[in-house]
């Protein structure tokens, strides 16, 4: 059974300073805490620079003594992240978890992940070569996808979390609302008004 205090401290403590870590955690339907939504702020001089990623993170029933199970949803062209479900080849979300570790500080490993490829332990075997044979070709992909993926789609998000916020909704519920309807302003506020 996963540990309810300590999850709702850790998304507390890895809310307080989102705008510092660039990371953050959100409840993913606003009720389920073993099912969050995570988002990492692309790091600064990487191809992921500016974007906003978005992370799937189910609590296994053994949290913290399992490893929280994450996938990026947001597309990403990189060689520990597979470019066709967003797979992690991660150790501490595997083998090298402790229950001495957060979900932020796994939110935080991820980003740097982004910073620091680890192309000789890949999670998608096409990308490691591209990035061990052309990084050019490698870091222009890996921006243009950023560009495609991680930002427009944030930037609306954003926009339209900080409308919804204004009306008197908590950040949280919102942020699941509208990823649950995929962004649809209209249908998040219809759901957030109905209840």
């Amino acid at each position: 059974m996963v540990d309810v205090s300590r999850v709702q401290k850790e998304l507390t403590e890895c809310n307080r300073d989102r705008e510092v870590s660039g990371v953050s955690i959100a409840l993913h339907d606003g009720a389920n805490i073993s099912h969050l939504t995570g988002t990492i702020a692309g790091p600064a001089d990487s191809p992921y620079e500016g974007g906003t990623f978005i992370i799937d993170i189910r609590l296994p029933g053994g949290y913290p003594f399992e490893p929280p199970k994450m996938q990026f949803v947001t597309k990403v062209w990189h060689p520990n992240i597979s470019s066709q479900n967003g797979a992690i080849c991660l150790d501490i979300l595997k083998d090298q978890w402790s229950p001495a570790l957060t979900l932020k500080t796994a939110l935080l490993s991820l980003q740097a992940l982004l910073s620091s490829p680890a192309p000789d332990d890949p999670q998608d075997a096409v990308v490691a070569q591209q990035y061990l044979r052309d990084y050019p070709t490698f870091a222009a992909t890996a921006h243009y996808w950023t560009e495609a993926f991680a930002k427009s789609a944030s930037t609306g998000m954003e926009e339209k979390v900080q409308k919804l916020v204004e009306m008197g909704f908590p950040e949280d519920l919102v942020r699941s609302t509208l990823k649950s309807v995929d962004g649809d302003e209209n249908m998040a506020l219809e759901k957030l008004c109905s209840g």
